[in-house]
């Protein structure tokens, strides 16, 4: 695709007055709808609005994409501002970026994985362009922008760039989310490449899969690999016995031609044969190695939560009109609405607690390949089930699981060990099938059951049953057991702890002698609490103190944190658990003994947003007190994490 075809003079403003963001944003929709690209410009401006929650639109030097993908959009289209007096409060990945320049992208949601990266990488190319930069800023006519951007857009590379060289370096780039930074990273280097006379192929694993696959042949030929990736390398076997070396996605844009040079002549290594080690950054301490690890745990993850979420939401929201929310806890209830609708809504919503099961195998599957590659993910599967206590339904076994601690562990042995069986086992050539077939499963699977039997259960499950215990003991003062409940139902949202926490809450409600309050706002006030910390961050630091991520993952939290999904904070956990767990544990205790202190009382088992009308006593009070809890949790979140990034800052 030309970037001609999709934007022309009449989608130009030059020397606009505007002050924000959104008047900015506005324009330049303006100009769209009145081009008529659009069905429907309210819903076009929403859509990117949203957008801009999720991550930076501004980029460096002035320069600003942001975008929305809708159905109000009829076919591609880019709108494009300079701006009279650049705006500092667009939030850019250079944090002195001052935006002078907009590109406003308009997608059709049926395009959003095609034409909408396909666009941002042509844009990416030019921006990477020192040239076009540069000459950008002269610009003063539309014509001569639009003449600009053929020119770059379908320049080809000048003999004169390049020295002669034999030298072949082929690069995977790969970021969290897929999209700008591995397209970027991949542009950097092929023009160093360029610069210095190397030739450079690039492999982009982002959002749409593996772009520009190397061909065996090729990879043959190349004389060192660069991995500029913040996530685990695909299918990294194909590289066996290459120099490479390895550093994040960012790398390349501040010192390609360095990263080249140091591939051919000073590489960190060779890519060994049946090597699985998956590191995502260079010269790694253990426990760089490990974060790592757990990012791509959660990478994976997270569609778990969200498809499980909404397969628990949607049948309750569409039960909620007709009052029967009731059919998906009380068996009685069920009874009265045998029909095939209901009974469809009932299964739809243990579908959801179905695909929760699997939350804790798939993230220590893959926290295991990012250290191992193929040879973790079946040991790696198995932790993460010993960790949801699959083992004990399936065995029919009474016992209380690890929980989100046991998934780490496990998910951790099962990568490390079969690394170094994959290291240390040597054996002869026609042997060697036998060595991924048959003794790596062997070992990684015997490893996970002795390490989940004699310490993980033990030691993990039961301090989770250590602290069931505790609640059990303390059921006499009313603010010593609500601090008890609230505590351990945020401790692990939705795992063992807050299962028995919840188990003792009902058994007490249903015996009139304590309420349900603590327990239905401990359910959620954390998800709540951390959704709204990735909204208002920036409002309170003046930055994103959460990575693009953790933004996605919020939005999905508070979401789900309406509907009484605590697990979709997981990802917050896993990642930055002595953060998270103390201060959703306090938020959740704060939340609650406000709302018990003022008198609010809830009996019914129903923390949703559709149980807070059924709040037998003082619900202004209840309301109250989830708003102190989770607003207590987004704000201490926001600072802490903001205090962290400056010492970090600071250290560096």
């Amino acid at each position: 695709m030309n970037l001609l075809d999709v934007t022309k003079e009449e989608l130009v403003i030059l020397n606009l007055k505007a002050k924000t963001k959104e008047e900015v944003i506005t324009k330049l929709i303006d100009l769209i709808e009145k081009e008529g690209y659009l069905t429907n410009r309210d819903e076009f401006y929403k859509a990117v609005m949203e957008r801009e929650k999720i991550s930076p639109t501004g980029l460096e030097e002035g320069l600003a994409t942001p975008h929305g993908k809708s159905k109000s959009v009829k076919k591609p289209v880019v709108a494009i501002a300079k701006l009279e007096s650049p705006i500092e409060e667009w939030e850019s990945v250079d944090e002195d970026n001052k935006v002078d320049t907009v590109f406003l992208l308009g997608i059709p949601e049926s395009e959003a994985g095609t034409t909408h990266i396909e666009i941002l990488t042509k844009l990416t190319t030019l921006f990477i362009n020192d040239e076009f930069v540069s000459e950008l800023k002269g610009v003063r006519e539309k014509k001569e922008l639009l003449s600009l951007i053929g020119k770059y857009g379908q320049e080809k590379v000048k003999e004169k760039e390049s020295k002669s060289s034999d030298k072949i370096v082929l690069c995977v780039t790969a970021c969290a989310t897929g999209i700008a930074h591995t397209y970027m990273a991949a542009e950097a280097l092929e023009k160093a490449g360029r610069k210095l006379g190397i030739t450079i192929y690039t492999e982009k694993q982002g959002a749409s899969g593996i772009e520009g696959r190397f061909t065996k042949e090729l990879i043959e030929k190349a004389d060192a690999i660069i991995f500029a990736t913040d996530v685990a390398v695909k299918e990294k076997a194909r590289f066996n016995g290459k120099n490479f070396i390895q550093t994040r996605v960012v790398e390349p844009l501040k010192k390609s031609e360095e990263l080249l040079e140091r591939a051919l002549n000073n590489p960190q290594g060779k890519v060994k044969e049946e090597d699985s080690t998956n590191t995502t950054t260079e010269n790694k301490s253990l426990l760089s190695q490990i974060s790592s690890a757990v990012l791509t745990g959660i990478s994976y993850m997270i569609p778990v939560i969200v498809a499980g979420g909404l397969m628990m939401g949607l049948p309750k929201l569409i039960a909620l009109p007709f009052g029967d929310i009731d059919i998906f806890g009380s068996a009685k209830y069920l009874e009265l609405h045998s029909g095939a609708f209901f009974q469809f809504l009932v299964q739809l919503d243990k579908f959801g607690g179905f695909i929760y099961k699997f939350i804790y195998p798939i993230f220590a599957a893959y926290l295991a390949f990012s250290i191992s590659d193929k040879s973790g993910l079946v040991p790696g599967f198995i932790g993460g089930a010993f960790a949801g206590g699959l083992h004990f339904t399936f065995w029919n076994m009474s016992g209380v699981p690890s929980g989100f601690f046991g998934a780490v562990i496990l998910g951790l042995i099962a990568g490390y060990s079969t690394k170094f069986a994959n290291e240390k086992i040597n054996l002869p050539k026609n042997l060697k099938a036998l060595k991924p077939m048959l003794i790596i499963p062997a070992i990684g699977a015997i490893t996970i059951f002795v390490s989940n039997m004699y310490f993980v259960d033990p030691v993990f499950g039961g301090l989770n049953q250590f602290l069931q215990d505790i609640i059990k003991q303390n059921e006499n003062s009313k603010y010593l057991l609500s601090t008890l409940i609230a505590a351990f139902t945020a401790f692990d949202l939705g795992g063992p702890v807050n299962k028995a926490a919840g188990a003792i809450a009902i058994g007490l409600a249903s015996d009139n002698v304590f309420p349900l309050t603590p327990r239905v706002l401990s359910i959620v006030i954390p998800p709540i609490g951390l959704g709204l910390a990735t909204l208002i961050d920036k409002i309170l630091v003046g930055r994103r103190v959460f990575d693009e991520e953790l933004k996605i993952v919020g939005e999905s939290s508070l979401l789900l944190g309406f509907i009484a999904i605590s697990e979709g904070a997981i990802p917050f956990m896993l990642k930055n658990p002595l953060i998270t767990i103390p201060i959703n544990i306090m938020g959740a205790i704060v939340g609650s003994l406000t709302a018990v202190a003022l008198g609010a009382e809830q009996w019914l088992p129903l923390p949703a947003i559709w149980g807070w009308p059924l709040v037998k006593k003082g619900l202004p009070q209840y309301l109250l007190g989830l708003a102190v809890g989770a607003i207590f949790i987004a704000v201490v979140n926001v600072y802490v994490r903001y205090y962290i990034l400056k010492k970090e800052e600071k250290n560096k």
